[in-house]
């Protein structure tokens, strides 16, 4: 068994946030496409690593802003 598995920091109690829906903001927002709505297309070029990098860092910043903790999505969920 992993040895933390049973104690994550997300199941202290405390708040943490989580972005808002990577596929929908590249799409929607930055105007990027992503074939199948799959955002591990991202990862393939300097413009899409460019996006997921201002996107996390957004959502960073306000993790960091809020004293908070933040529970990254991976862009590979359909890879």
């Amino acid at each position: 068994m992993a040895k933390y598995r049973k104690a994550l920091p997300q199941l202290s109690g405390g708040v943490f946030l989580s972005d808002g829906g990577i596929e929908t903001t590249m799409i929607f927002h930055e105007g990027l496409d992503l074939p199948h709505f799959a955002a591990f297309h991202l990862l393939k070029d300097q413009k899409g690593e460019a996006a997921l990098r201002k996107y996390f860092r957004t959502y960073a910043a306000l993790a960091r802003d809020y004293q908070v903790g933040f529970i990254l999505e991976a862009p590979t969920w359909r890879a």
